[in-house]
């Protein structure tokens, strides 16, 4: 009895080994995107006040 093969997160085709878990370096890249533009949220409680993101405060300003 053979493993059953992966299927790609994205698209649900068949995974290639080079690329695992995805079928392609195209959804891989689709999933990196929707991580990095906040598609994909892992469930958490709500942060808090001073935590949250300002407009003129980002990742490489001074923290006040």
């Amino acid at each position: 009895m053979s493993p059953k093969a992966a299927a790609c997160p994205v698209c649900r085709q068949p995974a290639k080994p080079e690329t695992r878990p995805f079928c392609s370096p195209a959804c891989r890249d689709r999933d990196l995107l929707q991580w990095l533009g906040e598609g994909y949220r892992v469930p958490g409680p709500p942060a808090e006040e001073g935590m949250q993101k300002s407009s003129d405060y980002g990742l490489d300003s001074d923290a006040d």
